[in-house]
């Protein structure tokens, strides 16, 4: 299996994350990368560097608007005369973008949580000196994979970080301010007719489902724990399927809190059968590991031996296969995820 890595991408340290109404230490660590090159390294898989691929393929999925506020955000921030040490939000936005509604819908989720992010926003995406550097690298490191894809590769993995999943058109959220996944999945499509994306990660890819849910050429199939009262709340839901051409091309597969090895590897099943059904030429894996049982904002419960199991079933697929590194943060254990998904895939 080729990988791919850009050394820039652990420049990204965050300073700052919101969690249950307090400041703490953020949990996107640049150490993530270190131990996934080791588990790389155990492998025999050495990461070729992307090559600067700029910001035309992430304009493919991302509004221009949205790419250039991230690109100048640091140099426009540091002119502030009196600013933390990144770039936070402090105010949010009330528009429900439809003129013809009174207001929005009713709040969907019922914890403390999810309502307050209703109604208060986002705090997990602070911008700091080297985030659009790391970011724009996480991207190219996608595109890269993608090509080696389009090349004749069959199987390839892009060590991304930032992770990219919750990433909508125009929007930055949840640890991720482009859309690595999406963007790679659209490049793929560059040759290949219909590309699914599965995304493994505890948390919905819910900026994956909004770039594509209102497409027929990309399926989008997310298995990960109930947002009810989870991360990001607001989608996830299994009567999400898409609109307009998009109608039925959209899958949410929620696990209940709590579910093991056991309850992914008959979801990832039944996103087997979604996959095939769909004919998909090229298959796109958002990999996450928060669904391990160590992981501090997790609430699933797989062992790392679980994606091994992962890995096997997506090798049955039988589809040239781009994975995406996603989330993860039980530094001491994401290592041994990567290891066994790998294993289970034969790389």
């Amino acid at each position: 299996m080729r990988a791919f890595y850009h050394p820039d991408q652990s420049l990204h340290d965050p300073q700052q994350y919101m969690r249950f109404g307090r400041v703490v230490a953020p949990k996107d660590l640049p150490e993530r990368t270190e131990q996934l090159l080791g588990a790389l390294a155990r492998h025999g898989i050495t990461p070729e560097r992307p090559g600067a691929h700029g910001v035309d393929p992430i304009l493919a999925v991302h509004s221009e608007e949205f790419v250039r506020f991230l690109e100048t955000l640091w140099e426009r921030w540091v002119q502030l005369p009196e600013r933390g040490p990144e770039a936070w939000p402090n105010t949010f936005p009330y528009w429900s973008g439809r003129v013809d509604e009174d207001m929005r819908p009713p709040c969907r989720p019922t914890g403390l949580m999810g309502q307050l992010g209703w109604f208060l926003g986002d705090l997990s995406v602070p911008v700091g000196e080297h985030c659009w550097t790391s970011t724009l690298r996480s991207a190219e490191t996608a595109v890269s994979g993608a090509d080696a894809v389009l090349a004749g590769e069959r199987a390839v993995y892009a060590l991304c970080r930032p992770s990219g999943h919750h990433a909508r058109a125009d929007r930055a959220t949840g640890f991720c301010y482009i859309n690595n996944t999406a963007v790679a999945a659209q490049r793929l499509r560059s040759k290949f007719g219909k590309v699914a994306i599965l995304d493994v990660d505890a948390h919905h890819g819910d900026g994956t489902q909004q770039i594509f849910y209102r497409r027929s050429d990309v399926l989008t199939i997310s298995v990960h724990a109930d947002p009810v009262n989870y991360y990001p709340f607001f989608t996830g839901y299994a009567d999400e399927r898409g609109n307009g051409a998009g109608e039925g091309f959209n899958i949410n597969l929620p696990l209940a809190h709590g579910a093991g090895g056991a309850e992914m590897e008959a979801t990832v099943d039944r996103a087997g059968e979604a996959i095939r059904d769909f004919g998909a030429e090229a298959l796109v894996i958002a990999l996450g590991y928060d669904a391990h049982k160590d992981d501090p904002i997790g609430v699933l419960k797989l062992e790392a031996s679980d994606f091994g199991t992962i890995g096997r079933q997506v090798k049955a697929m039988g589809l040239p296969t781009l994975v995406v590194q996603e989330g993860g943060y039980a530094i001491e254990a994401i290592g041994g995820c990567l290891d066994s998904f790998l294993t289970g895939f034969g790389a």
